[in-house]
């Protein structure tokens, strides 16, 4: 057993009398313990103020009137409070529909992405298929080439849907075409494809969300080739021993995957599936281009344009247009970002505890 040291130099004096005894050891080490506290208690207090003094800024500027933002004296107490704001906001941002829509549709996106990317990194952890180093080289694209590059292309193919455009290849409506040009019907999607053919015409889907809901469920949706990186790393790091021991129980490999693989994967899943639900609530470009604001009211894209809006909302006549002070202007898109940012606090609040565990996890399960 080894010896106390503090029994030693006398458990029961008072520290002074101790330190001497030990040299000046105690006050070092408590002196360096008290640094070490301070430094990482300043650290927290600097990142937390960083994150929370924004939401403070912005909480306070809605509740100023209009004179206190031009009123030197007010730096963040307002002077004239008033919840005026929050109601003029509301309107332009079609609240609360708009947030309805955006809940419902997040998460509807957010569970066909999930869905997707589980299997998919599965099947890139576990199986082996041709050209599968190829695959997961597109995958990785996905991560790295922004989704813009093609917009053309995803405009063009949902605006006009159709499945299998080969047919023109075999001569269906490519009179005076050559063979490069009906080859590069197929690829740009101008080509004639099933639907065409059996009912004249191709199907507009850019003004619903089936569209997006499509675009989830083959992986090429908002940051998939992330969650599909993320989830295969994941199931890479679980023995194979465990899916064996299934096996020989008679498992197959769905069972075997949904009954063992998935609930211990389940933190991993739940880090991903946050992740795409802050992209999706807070994203433009997809909504944009697959659910355009005249035919859907989405939260993002009401923000987006509100200060289009606002000379009209703020004129008395509807056919005369003011012009709002850019003061105003920030003032209110600041209360559409709190209002955007609140949902997506609280839902961390609730859910920190599963994400901070599905990072910490590493190493070897055996």
């Amino acid at each position: 057993m080894s010896k106390n040291n503090t029994v030693f130099i006398g458990e029961n004096k008072s520290f002074w009398d101790r330190n001497r005894r030990s040299g000046g050891y105690l006050l070092r080490k408590r002196s360096a313990q008290i640094a070490v506290s301070v430094i990482r208690a300043l650290l927290l207090f600097g990142m937390c103020f960083m994150i929370i003094q924004p939401l403070l800024t912005r909480f306070s500027i809605s509740l100023m009137q209009e004179q206190d933002l031009y009123d030197s004296t007010v730096v963040l107490l307002p002077r004239h409070v008033t919840t005026e704001n929050y109601k003029i906001v509301a309107d332009l941002t079609d609240l609360p529909r708009s947030m309805f829509n955006t809940l419902w549709v997040s998460l509807l996106i957010s569970v066909c992405q999930i869905v997707s990317t589980t299997l998919v990194a599965y099947g890139f952890a576990r199986y082996e298929f041709p050209l599968k180093k190829f695959w997961f080289g597109c995958v990785v694209a996905l991560i790295i080439i922004p989704p813009q590059t093609i917009q053309s292309a995803l405009y063009m193919n949902f605006a006009n849907f159709d499945i299998l455009r080969v047919f023109t290849l075999f001569g269906v409506n490519a009179e005076g075409m050559t063979f490069g040009q009906r080859l590069m019907s197929v690829i740009d999607g101008t080509g004639t494809g099933l639907l065409t053919l059996l009912t004249g015409k191709a199907i507009n889907l850019r003004a619903n969300v089936s569209a997006y809901v499509i675009m989830s469920l083959t992986c090429m949706g908002l940051k998939n080739g992330l969650y599909i990186y993320m989830m295969r790393q994941y199931f890479r790091g679980i023995p194979t021993s465990l899916e064996e021991a299934a096996y020989v129980d008679g498992c197959g490999t769905l069972h075997t995957f949904v009954r063992i693989m998935l609930p211990d994967a389940l933190p991993t899943i739940a880090s991903c599936f946050l992740f795409s639900f802050v992209w999706q609530w807070t994203d433009i470009f997809y909504t944009r281009l697959f659910l355009p604001a005249t035919s859907f009211s989405i939260y993002s894209n009401q923000m987006s344009t509100m200060v289009s809006r606002m000379a009209r909302y703020f004129s008395k006549d509807a056919t005369n247009a003011v012009v709002v002070p850019n003061g105003r202007q920030q003032q209110l898109i600041a209360i559409a970002v709190l209002i955007c940012a609140i949902p997506l606090v609280i839902l961390y609040l609730f859910t920190q505890k599963t994400f901070t565990q599905s990072l910490a996890m590493s190493g070897s399960k055996e």
